[in-house]
């Protein structure tokens, strides 16, 4: 019996037997066995969901010894992954072949495959999520059969596994439509909030990537641009020095020795909060665009994020900022706010609607509950969809209102894994019980 957790510690879960296969042969044998036995089995991923989604109560699928591009073709940028690569190795290897991915998060320990299932995204009014980039999935399903789906091969498999919650079956590869590598010049510094709220749409229409920080107490919101350079512009790095005191010393060491100083004392929380929203600093440069994409993430906290109409935004977070104060426990970590286009993936957060993305996290070992409840309730009155990877309590009758081929879903869960192969209790609750 081996002791999982993810990196949150939101999620713990025993598994009974751990499967490491590396290659498909093994992946359908593995599966063949637990489903002829009756047992269940779930992919581990990273771990990087705050959720229960990749918890195995039976048998767990540990797919690290499946990695790396399986094939490429450059002109077309066109890329078969092995679905255990993480993102960061995936980046690396793209890198080498002069290509990249269209957009990104900021986070890149998650692996390719539990990144497109959980419904991972970055920013940008024109672009969608990660799983807006796959050209084709090759999937193992409950009987062992190896499966391969696209627009144009099985389309509803297609439409249903780019964000499958892994309910459908082990991803074995996927094929990513690339692109040649491009720089990013990034734009990153503090305005004030009212400002950024009433330039929002403007901003977002006219940066290829735009977000914003709000440091709750604080006046001020830490806004980041990025926008593509034309081919052969010259890359502008930050230099070793700034990129250390910006991002390890002060997002980091210092950011995080604050929360731990607000754990230990609630009532500097507020404070704190207005002192961090103070002393944002500003910087420009230019890099290799997954440079600029992610950003590493050294002080551990628990999240919630919901995708809302993009007309909904100003009235939703008018909402939060009144309820923020309210709260009987105090907020140390910032509200990030994104936009993403439209898509038709079936159980995608931007499923036929452009979207803003609102998460909310707070500080590892500070109370949340309070916070992300409220938050939920506010989100629902526009229709909010909750991030698969993200924690919230919604249950399969809520989330059937808000997707418009939610049983769509069903229906193609049922035909590849009548059994229930692929659960677990995170999804008995989100899709209701195979």
């Amino acid at each position: 019996m081996t002791r999982w957790s993810n990196w949150a510690g939101t999620a713990t879960a025993s598994p009974l037997r751990v499967h490491r296969p590396r290659d498909t042969a093994a992946i359908a044998e593995a599966i063949g066995r637990s489903a002829a036995d009756g047992r269940r089995l779930r992919p581990l991923g990273s771990g990087h969901s705050f959720t229960a989604i990749a918890a195995a109560d039976s048998d767990a699928m540990d797919l690290t010894g499946w990695t790396g591009i399986a094939s490429a073709d450059v002109a077309k940028g066109l890329v078969t992954v092995r679905s255990g690569t993480t993102l960061k190795q995936l980046n690396a290897e793209l890198d080498a072949l002069g290509l990249a991915m269209t957009n990104l998060g900021d986070i890149d320990a998650q692996t390719v495959a539990g990144a497109i299932s959980t419904g991972t995204h970055g920013t940008g009014a024109r672009l969608g999520g990660l799983a807006t980039q796959i050209a084709a999935l090759e999937l193992v399903l409950a009987d062992g059969t190896v499966v391969t789906c696209s627009a144009d091969e099985r389309p509803d498999l297609f439409a249903a596994a780019r964000v499958g919650l892994g309910a459908l079956g082990v991803i074995s590869t996927v094929t990513l439509q690339c692109e040649p590598s491009f720089l990013l010049s990034a734009q990153e510094r503090p305005e004030p909030l009212e400002q950024v709220l009433e330039g929002f749409d403007q901003f977002a229409d006219e940066n290829d990537h735009f977000e914003f920080y709000w440091f709750p107490y604080g006046k001020n919101a830490l806004v980041k641009r990025n926008n593509r350079l034309p081919a052969g512009s010259e890359r502008r790095p930050l230099t070793k020095l700034k990129e250390f005191v910006d991002y390890e010393v002060t997002e980091n060491i210092a950011f995080g020795g604050l929360c731990r100083l607000g754990r230990a004392v609630p009532k500097l929380v507020q404070p704190l909060g207005r002192f961090a929203s103070n002393i944002l600093s500003a910087r420009e440069y230019s890099d290799t665009s997954h440079r600029v994409f992610v950003t590493h993430r050294g002080v551990r906290f628990v999240e919630s994020e919901f995708a809302i109409p993009r007309e909904a935004l100003h009235d939703v977070f008018s909402e939060l900022r009144a309820f923020v104060p309210k709260l009987e426990n105090p907020v140390a970590f910032p509200v990030e706010v994104r936009v993403a286009a439209a898509d038709d993936i079936w159980l995608s957060t931007a499923n036929g609607r452009d979207s803003a993305y609102i998460a909310i996290h707070q500080f590892v070992g500070m109370p949340y509950r309070e916070y992300f409840a409220g938050f939920a309730s506010i989100v629902g009155e526009v229709g909010g969809r909750p991030h698969w990877g993200k924690m919230h309590d919604l249950d399969a009758a809520t989330l059937r209102s808000r997707y418009p081929r939610f049983d769509d879903f069903l229906r193609v869960r049922k035909e590849v894994d009548p059994a229930g192969v692929f659960t677990n209790t995170y999804l008995d609750r989100v899709l209701g019980t195979a």
